[in-house]
């Protein structure tokens, strides 16, 4: 018998299931666990502010579909992060917030940094809970990330009293979790239902299969495409908090009304479908909802009204799509797929003559052009998009093999994490993120975390001097006397990229775009192209809509 510290129980047994690497902001309560992660092989990216760390790990998962584990101290290091995790909730994305905590056995005589953790964190992960036992902490860790990928997969948290950690336990290795305790649960689609989706895409003229944010994940790519393919129907993933009005989708709009029979697997009729209320979907158009939870199902029949569904069951996604993969009988409906495809192609016709002079700010749209020429260079490439205003005009212009946006909750600011945790994930790979002035403030310091890691990436800054998605609304609900205090400044973002170590570039008028992003990608550092542009709306990618819609 082998006695070893909690902190060595824990690290140990991240590494059985194959971790190995954390993202982390250090403190007191969490001093241990860095100590063991030394004769574990986890290697520690050390982040600048919290809620970057709980980006990083939820984009790792995402593109790896591994679980991403974030280390934080307690008190107020668990709450700088705690706010990320609605972002990795509503996406969908498995990972594990660990947390450092006050000793158990000072609880409720003032302890430094004393805070009910786990009550904080509830509601925005799947379950969240403070570890009891220094010998319990490997099946605590184990269960975390099994309830991470199990289901709809989402975050969870476990605190990790510092006394736990420190404690030792004489048979320390028998408490170390086995790679099979980390493997989760699946729930299949049983062989009447199954055949019942199967008979009911086969009957209609005009199917879809809707998926929600993680049949987006990057790991999952390939297995959304062979669905397609296999069984002939139009399979599209919606990720974001546009819902029907997603940029990245075109015109989906059009199609989704058109649609006579609606498969969603995983995908809630929630406010990005209006609730799949008329004239979203068609009053006589038939549904079939597939979905992990039993109250996500509750809740679909409600909102659908239980006539229009002909089957609902309770399943997870992958193994759903694997099981029709499995049984696909080819629908013969290649006219409609074909417009399918057409209409989330669909864009504007007069964003091709959108020609930006030399002495006014960039458009968007050339912005977008620009930075797809950059990616298609490589096979691999990583796009990250940002939300707000040059978020949408983002993710309608650019496409690449591998895509990370800020997900249905909503949410700006995660782009720079994002795009450190994607070169590590690919380092061989070029990496460019597209983001607002506003959206950079949140985790511009992480650009330190790059040089720190010599993390080569390139972002993209749309600087209009403003937070413009609340303007635009101001303009729109208020009128233009009435749009106050969201004034952003035209600040170098690059100079201060610059100072941190990286590579950093003002661009002021379109002919100078492209120059710089060859040079930002050839410098081999981190790198900001800060580009003045024009303050617009988000795009309207509506088919027949009229030129002035389109670029406001």
């Amino acid at each position: 018998m082998t006695q070893l510290r909690g902190a060595d129980i824990l690290t140990r047994s991240l590494a059985q299931a194959g971790t190995n690497r954390i993202f982390s902001l250090s403190g007191n309560h969490i001093m241990p666990v860095y100590d063991a992660a030394i004769e574990a092989k986890l290697a520690i990216t050390h982040v600048r502010y919290e809620g970057a760390a709980v980006h990083m790990a939820d984009a790792w998962a995402r593109l790896t579909g591994e679980v991403g584990i974030a280390l934080l101290t307690g008190g107020p290091g668990h709450a700088n992060g705690v706010g990320a995790l609605y972002t990795a909730l509503a996406s969908e994305s498995p990972m594990v917030l660990l947390s450092g905590h006050a000793p158990l056995n000072e609880l409720g005589h003032g302890s430094f940094q004393e805070m009910r953790q786990a009550d904080l964190a509830a509601p925005i992960v799947k379950a969240s809970w403070t570890a009891a036992s220094a010998a319990t902490l490997g099946a605590d860790i184990a269960k975390a990330c099994r309830l991470a990928r199990s289901g709809r997969p989402g975050p969870v948290h476990l605190s990790l009293p510092v006394d736990l950690l420190d404690a030792k336990v004489s048979d320390g290795d028998q408490a170390i979790a086995r790679p099979t305790d980390f493997e989760p649960e699946t729930s299949a689609l049983d062989d009447r239902n199954l055949k019942a989706v199967q008979e009911l895409l086969q009957s209609a003229a005009r199917p879809l299969i809707l998926f929600g944010p993680v049949m987006a994940h990057v790991s999952h790519s390939t297995l959304l495409r062979k669905l397609a393919e296999t069984t002939g129907v139009p399979a599209l993933c919606m990720e974001s908090p546009r819902g029907i009005n997603d940029p990245a989708l075109g015109a989906v709009a059009a199609i989704l009304a058109k649609a006579d029979v609606v498969v969603l697997i995983g995908k809630q009729p929630d406010f990005t479908l209006r609730f799949g209320k008329s004239p979203v979907f068609a009053a006589d158009c038939r549904f079939a909802v597939i979905d992990p939870e039993a109250d996500a199902l509750q809740r679909a029949l409600a909102n659908l009204g239980a006539s229009r569904v002909a089957v609902s069951a309770q399943a997870d996604t992958a193994v759903t799509v694997r099981a029709l993969i499995k049984v696909a009988q080819r629908n013969s409906a290649d006219k409609w797929f074909a417009e399918v495809v057409a209409a989330v192609a669909f864009r504007p016709a007069a964003w091709r003559d959108i020609a930006t002079g030399d002495k006014e700010p960039v458009h968007p749209v050339e912005v977008g052009r620009a930075v797809q020429e950059a990616l298609d260079a490589s096979h691999d490439s990583v796009f990250v998009a940002d939300g707000g205003e040059i978020g949408q005009w983002a993710q309608a212009c650019v496409t690449a093999p591998a895509r990370l946006i800020n997900g249905p909750g909503g949410s700006i600011g995660s782009a720079i994490p994002f795009a450190l945790a994607a070169r590590m994930v690919r380092p061989a790979a070029p990496v460019i993120a597209m983001m607002g002035d506003g959206s950079c403030g949140f985790h511009l310091m992480e650009f330190d975390t790059a040089v720190r890691a010599g993390l080569p990436l390139v972002v993209v800054v749309g600087n209009d001097a403003c937070w413009n998605a609340e303007h635009q609304i101001q303009l729109r609900t208020y009128g233009k006397d009435r749009a106050h205090s969201c004034e952003l400044l035209g600040t170098r973002y690059d100079l201060a990229v610059a100072a941190l170590g990286g590579h950093g570039e003002l661009v002021t008028r379109v002919s100078e775009l492209r120059p710089a992003l060859r040079r930002a990608l050839a410098s081999g550092k981190p790198a900001l192209i800060n580009v003045m542009i024009q303050r617009l709306a988000a795009p309207t990618v509506t088919v027949g809509a009229p030129a002035a819609a389109a670029a406001h």
